[in-house]
């Protein structure tokens, strides 16, 4: 199936403080989930130098490896070029443009926390992108 042209599919970014837990799993969740469909990015208002342990080792626990990534800074251009931004708890720092959708996903920070205590946010964060994925009228892959 080819993709669809970057015009024709949402893109969404997420934004937390270090850009090091919740951003980044519910980025991979989108991805893992939508493919190509959507166009996803996420970043920090204070990104930290890597994605948490715990929030690698937790995500791996459910097939999805983002042993790779890197924590990235929030920039204008990331939230001019996307049609959704999810903050979770970078407060103000969030910069505001007219016709974008703006959503707040209250979740605990894994910051410091073991892979225990990161379980619950990722299956939180897990549903709340089915959520998102249902509002955006995409359908979500199907693995085997």
């Amino acid at each position: 199936m080819p993709s669809a042209p970057a015009a024709d599919r949402p893109s969404v970014l997420f934004v937390c403080v270090h850009n090091a837990g919740r951003s980044q799993m519910a980025a991979a969740f989108l991805i893992h989930l939508a493919g190509d469909a959507v166009e996803v990015r996420s970043a920090g208002s204070a990104p930290a130098d890597t994605v948490n342990p715990a929030v690698v080792e937790a995500m791996s626990e459910v097939g999805i490896d983002i042993s790779a990534e890197t924590p990235k800074i929030l920039t204008t251009d990331a939230v001019q070029a996307s049609d959704v931004v999810i903050t979770m708890g970078c407060g103000d720092t969030c910069p505001v443009f007219p016709g974008k959708t703006y959503l707040d996903w209250k979740l605990d920070d894994p910051a410091g926390q073991g892979a225990d205590a990161v379980r619950p946010i990722r299956d939180e964060i897990e549903a709340l992108v089915g959520d998102l994925l249902v509002d955006l009228g995409v359908t979500p892959r199907i693995h085997q």
